[in-house]
């Protein structure tokens, strides 16, 4: 019998009048059935979040911080149960889906420890004669309501990054899965409701993509957390232009071999994590690497052992342990980055290994002598597929990467200390990894672009920020 989730109002589980179906991106079996919020529910949960504004608020820290500690117990408790529905819902290999499992268990840790130490800072006005025995408090209050927008890629841990900073801060805040893969968000409203956070502080509704528009403009709902298509995400803000709103879009993430990291042991270690992070999550993940950027003196050798590791990993049936690469998230996502692939074919791209689809999975794919006008070339493939590109000096590889609508992070294989922080400060992108692919992210870290990879950052500490505004309180007539 098929299970019918459901979903979570205010706190409290709850039911619509329609439903629709989750399956699996691997065979596109009947995973599960979700439970879709009617009109009236959705404006039930506003309404209960906005009026739990001020008593959010005014929680002390160690209630939010001892359910942030819950969450984070119990997500270990459960580990392999929610892996493998993450595994069922998005199609990522199990392996993945623990690692998912893991971070997104830090981000509820680290939340409780930002919850108990945020406590604002305090300056002497006195540094002048007319502040003289004034002395200021400034502290951070939450903005209002927060409308969270989650995507596919990370069902967990992307929702936990819109949920624990939230409750970290005493905001209220109406979550938004992906359609795709809400089942593990469901699962940890599950979790939430065994906390004593107060009536109307989360929601978790799978509200359906037409019906987001109204919930984006209602005034109710000043902050919005968007994460997903560069496209939409500007589109809602451009939509609400006085919300405060955070974007965390797309990528073209580049990995950069320069010509000091040229033994063999370097460039083995450098072909090992390109090829990896080029594939890893089916290659859904906004900094995974899709172009590899290396000086003329090692591009031969690296284009050999790259295309060699990358046909090493094992795909097939993301619920066996031995596989590293599953499905993309549905057929249609599979179908169009085999067009992508073939545009660039038709248009003189060298196909060195990879290009065929079979159903929604398609295979690790590496071209070279990529075609400026492909459409590979400028947006993100959102697929196992890489481009190798030949530079004849840092400052051309350092250009190319920076020729890129996109800024998310870059990855850069140097042993020069000098090179390392020439590029943290010349490279166009929220992040730099030194000796590494770009795909690496601590998530305690500021984690976010530039150009048209967004605006804001994630990562517990600075989302909280985003979430909340600073208020001074000035304390007038003290003999300081």
């Amino acid at each position: 019998m098929t299970t019918t989730y459901e979903f979570w109002l205010a706190g409290q589980r709850a039911s619509g009048e329609a439903d629709f179906e989750v399956r699996h991106p691997h065979d596109n079996s009947l995973v599960a059935k979700v439970s879709v919020p009617t009109d009236a529910q959705v404006e039930e949960a506003v309404a209960a979040a906005a009026a739990a504004v001020p008593v959010f608020a005014a929680t002390p820290a160690h209630v939010r911080a001892a359910a942030l500690d819950h969450v984070a117990k119990r997500l270990t408790e459960r580990t392999e149960e929610i892996a493998q529905l993450i595994t069922a819902e998005n199609g990522k290999p199990i392996k993945w889906a623990r690692g998912e499992m893991g971070r997104a268990v830090s981000v509820f840790r680290w939340a409780a420890e930002e919850a108990r130490r945020t406590n604002g800072e305090t300056m002497r006005l006195d540094t002048d004669p007319g502040g003289t025995g004034r002395y200021a408090l400034v502290r951070r209050f939450p903005r209002g309501v927060v409308l969270g927008i989650a995507p596919f890629n990370f069902p967990l841990n992307l929702v936990a990054h819109k949920l624990a900073p939230a409750i970290a801060v005493g905001a209220p805040i109406i979550l938004k899965p992906a359609p795709a893969t809400p089942l593990s968000a469901m699962v940890l409203g599950e979790i939430l409701a065994e906390t004593d956070l107060p009536a109307g502080s989360w929601s978790i509704l799978p509200v359906e993509n037409a019906k987001m528009p109204a919930l984006v403009q209602d005034k109710r709902l000043p902050v919005i957390s968007f994460t997903g298509s560069d496209k939409v995400g500007y589109q809602i803000m451009d939509s609400v232009p006085r919300k405060h709103v955070t974007l965390e879009l797309g990528g073209n993430a580049a990995a950069v071999v320069l010509a000091d990291w040229s033994s063999e042991a370097d460039l083995d270690w450098a072909a090992s994590r390109i090829a990896l992070f080029a594939n890893y999550q089916g290659g859904q993940s906004c900094i995974s690497v899709q172009r590899v950027i290396a000086d003329a003196t090692v591009y031969d050798r690296l284009v050999e052992k790259v295309v060699a590791k990358v046909q090493a990993q094992v795909t097939g049936d993301p619920r066996d342990e031995a596989t590293d690469v599953g499905p993309l998230v549905d057929e249609n996502a599979a179908k169009r980055v085999e067009s992508w692939v073939d545009d660039a074919v038709a248009k003189g791209a060298k196909l060195l290994t990879g290009g065929k689809r079979d159903g929604a999975a398609y295979a690790p794919t590496v071209l070279a002598e990529m075609p400026a006008d492909a459409i590979l070339a400028k947006s993100e493939v959102f697929g196992p597929v890489m481009s190798l590109h030949k530079a004849s000096s840092t400052d051309e590889a350092f250009a190319m990467v920076n020729d890129s609508d996109f800024g998310l992070q870059a990855g850069v294989f140097t042993h020069d200390v000098q090179t390392a922080f020439r590029a943290h400060r010349e490279l166009e992108v929220g992040g730099v990894v030194i000796g590494d692919a770009p795909s690496y992210r601590a998530d305690q870290m500021p984690y976010g672009g530039v150009k048209d990879s967004g605006v804001g950052r994630e990562g517990v500490r600075y989302a909280m920020d985003d979430y909340t505004v600073e208020k001074v309180m000035v304390l007038t007539g003290l003999d300081l």
